[in-house]
């Protein structure tokens, strides 16, 4: 006998009794075994999320039979997929490798699952780092609106051709236009560091060492049309002194941002982020 499928299921309906309980009997009727069950109820939204690991020997569609008339019943809306699958995720940058470095390393090495078959910059500087890890580069130039308009249909192609699953802007230096933001709402993931207090416009590190700051971290968020305010997934923080100059601010906010962005792409491929409305549920 085949060894069962492991199979993580996602779920987000309106808060009512009974949720629980009729979906853990869906399972049993699909002759599953729950080896993770995490749930959450939001006081803002009255919404229920939940998320469960089952092992269980059926077919996607069988599983999916067994799931119809509970989420019919309660209204849920529900993702079913395979522990572990990687994610088809394509990656944006612009000239700043060490985001896309940590993605394409950990990709490599197995502990990320993801799977990117191209990456889009607006610049030629990474085309060899991403030729280091065997993954096609492309690079479109923007110097104007029609280049930026031109690139994001060559973004929304690319998605198209590789059934991409996530974008991830990896430092990618460019606003994304409304219109692009609407279609890949809730799958597009960008990052940014996040300086105490902040600090807008050119060069940030050196604004931030000549105010004394003392925390430098950086956030990770889904992107929507507002700029650097879509809901966020992951932060992290560093604690900094007076005896680190600007290369060293550099080299701390760079390793918080490649650590933070890592983790929410890890958890978004492991379906372990939900959205309630502007912010996000994470079942770690």
């Amino acid at each position: 006998m085949e060894a069962p499928t492991h199979w993580v299921l996602s779920l987000v309906c309106a808060d009512r009794p009974g949720i629980v309980h009729a979906v853990s009997g869906a399972v049993v009727t699909a002759g599953g075994n729950i080896t993770e069950s995490q749930q959450f109820t939001s006081g803002d939204t009255g919404r229920f999320f939940m998320r469960l690991q089952v092992q269980a020997q059926v077919t996607y569609d069988e599983f999916a039979a067994c799931l119809a008339q509970t989420a019919e019943r309660f209204g849920i809306e529900w993702r079913l997929d395979t522990v572990g699958r990687p994610l088809r995720t394509l990656v944006l940058v612009s000239t700043a490798g060490h985001c896309l470095s940590d993605l394409l390393f950990r990709q490599r090495s197995g502990d990320l699952p993801v799977n990117v078959p191209l990456v889009l910059s607006n610049h030629s500087e990474l085309a060899d780092l991403a030729g280091f890890y065997g993954v096609p580069f492309e690079a479109h130039p923007i110097a104007g609106p029609e280049d930026k308009a031109a690139f994001e249909r060559r973004l929304l192609a690319a998605v198209d051709e590789h059934d991409i699953e996530l974008v991830v802007l990896a430092r990618y230096m460019q606003i994304i236009s409304p219109a692009t933001c609407a279609l890949l709402a809730g799958r597009m993931i960008n990052i940014h560091h996040s300086f105490l207090p902040g600090f807008k416009g050119a060069n940030p590190y050196r604004q931030a060492h000549a105010r004394g700051v003392k925390l430098i971290g950086a956030t990770a968020h889904f992107v929507t049309s507002d700029l650097d305010e879509g809901p966020i997934i992951e932060q992290n923080v560093v604690r900094v002194d007076h005896s680190a100059d600007v290369g060293r601010l550099i080299a701390v906010g760079q390793d918080e941002e490649s650590r933070t962005l890592t983790q929410a792409v890890t958890w978004f491929a492991e379906s372990r982020v939900l959205l309630d409305g502007r912010r996000t549920i994470i079942f770690r």
